[in-house]
């Protein structure tokens, strides 16, 4: 019974949280949306990377999407056309703030990938106006020697598979083809940080200019309304959140029972690396699902938030589901790098080994997407596994 406790979406977990409990959890994600807006214009623009811009950022961008997410599992606990005005405003200015920060990230992972795939303690200086970039790969470099097992097993892996990048102790790697692959990764490193240096700028200024238009200042108002006042129907307040917040999570396990788990409980099969290599430039097919799974499994998390009162992360069941999560979050980034450095590789006009260094860059990401499939196939097996057992 101790067991049944942890899980607020459970019938027997306790007495039944009601429209009270989902308003007092929305009132206090809008005052925390209404703190980290007050914050970020404090901390100004965040130009300059100032450490409170970023945080703030990031503050916001975790209110709104739990408003969101919350608005769309209880949506009939709820005014619906408040609802449906608000949710595609909130998942606007999560994903318009969301950017800068993923373009940040997307540099740091395929230059530390860069710097650990050429084997060599620096790369090559870049070409003139690329010095940032270079920097970014030492300080990206450093990082990734701290990083999760994951990345040295995905090069390992990576380093086998590769033309010219075989080093294992049987096969050791030629000097031509382990130099052919550091000038490549650094004429790579510079394209790259040309590229998303540049995205993230223009990401950079387009946040600001969402935050300064009228658009957000609505969507402000609204929030602040809502710190104080939710629109709930009239039977919400004797409604249990509780087989709302169970169809969620029904919702997630149907879309983790369509993944092939089965394959993905195989680390390193290559599932992920076909059609890898097309010259078409369509999102990669396999990715959908995954990226589906993701959604509703925060959408689950947050509804067992709503529903228990207390912040994720604080039983056991959460702390399973935050792992499976995190391994969905390293499969997307590690995607989107993938079709980053795929891109990168279409430029025209570059040279060969610039070209070949991005086809190992790509082929290490979705080696990278292969292992966080297999993470989160564990993380999840181990929460079903616990189910069954309550």
């Amino acid at each position: 019974m101790a067991q049944r406790h942890l899980d607020p979406t459970d019938p027997m977990a306790g007495p039944a949280p009601t429209g009270d409990a989902l308003a007092g959890y929305l009132r206090a994600q809008a005052t925390e949306f209404l703190r980290a807006l007050r914050l970020h214009r404090e901390t100004g623009s965040g130009a300059n990377g100032a450490e409170g811009s970023v945080d703030a950022a990031r503050a916001l961008r975790r209110s709104a999407r739990r408003i969101s997410a919350s608005l769309h599992t209880f949506q009939s606990l709820l005014d619906t056309d408040w609802c449906e005005g608000m949710r595609p405003e909130l998942a606007w200015v999560s994903g318009t703030l969301a950017m800068e920060h993923a373009y940040t990230a997307r540099l740091e992972r395929l230059l530390s990938a860069l710097h650990r795939l050429s084997g060599s303690t620096a790369l090559p200086g870049p070409p003139a106006g690329a010095a940032a970039g270079a920097r970014a790969d030492g300080a990206a470099g450093k990082h990734a020697d701290s990083a999760a097992g994951g990345r040295a097993a995905g090069a390992v892996r990576v380093g086998a598979a590769a033309p010219g990048n075989a080093s294992s102790p049987t096969h050791p790697t030629s000097t031509t083809e382990r130099g052919n692959l550091t000038v490549g990764a650094a004429k790579a490193g510079a394209l790259l940080d040309r590229q998303l240096t540049l995205a993230r700028t223009r990401a950079h200024s387009t946040a600001l200019q969402a935050l300064g238009s009228s658009r957000f200042h609505a969507i402000a108002d609204k929030v602040a309304v809502l710190a104080s006042e939710v629109p709930l129907t009239r039977s919400a307040a004797t409604t249990d959140l509780r087989p709302l917040a169970a169809a969620a999570k029904d919702r997630l396990k149907d879309a983790v029972t369509a993944l092939p788990l089965v394959t993905a409980g195989h680390p390193y099969n290559a599932a992920a690396l076909v059609h890898g290599l097309s010259p078409d430039t369509v999102p990669h097919p396999q990715d959908a699902p995954w990226h589906q799974v993701r959604l509703l499994l925060r959408l689950h998390r947050y509804a067992r938030e709503a529903t228990s009162g207390e912040p994720d992360g604080t039983s056991v069941v959460d702390l399973r589901l935050l792992s499976a999560g995190q391994a969905l979050n390293r499969h997307r980034d590690a995607s989107e790098a993938a079709a980053a450095a795929a891109q990168a590789a279409r430029t025209p006009r570059i040279a060969p080994a610039t070209a070949y260094a991005l086809g190992v860059l790509h082929a290490d990401q979705r080696h990278e997407v292969e292992a966080a499939r297999f993470a989160f196939q564990q993380a999840w097996q181990k929460e079903a596994e616990a189910v069954s057992t309550r």
